[in-house]
């Protein structure tokens, strides 16, 4: 049950971002497959490629004072984007850095709340 909420919300973080920031864009006739599809494979990637980037990258990350989690981020949806894009066939493609850099401040920003309101209201 916790991975599909997981995944839901990435979906629906993913949605957000669609409509939010320009360069973010679905094409075809599927959106609703198209994200769900990138959000199974930007969670794929958010449990392996994070974990060792901000590893590899940890004196940048303190150095920063954080922000280079940042750049991770953007590499990482950028990274999800061309998967789906490049090698699935989905249209879900994210332009440049700048878009992957503000899809990724989206994309954690709105997965944050909703997993603060999904945890919240698994405890009643």
């Amino acid at each position: 049950m916790h991975l599909l909420i997981r995944w839901l919300i990435n979906a629906i973080a993913l949605v957000v971002a669609a409509f939010l920031v320009p360069g973010i864009t679905v094409e075809g006739d599927s959106a609703l497959i198209a994200f769900g599809i990138t959000a199974i494979v930007l969670g794929l990637l958010n449990a392996t490629l994070r974990p060792l980037l901000t590893f590899l990258t940890c004196g940048f990350v303190v150095l920063t004072l954080g922000i280079g989690l940042l750049f991770i981020n953007a590499f990482v949806l950028w990274a999800a984007a061309w998967i789906s894009s490049d090698l699935l066939g989905i249209g879900f493609t994210v332009d440049g850095f700048w878009s992957a850099f503000l899809g990724g401040i989206v994309v954690s920003v709105v997965s944050f709340m909703l997993s603060l309101f999904a945890d919240g209201s698994s405890k009643t």
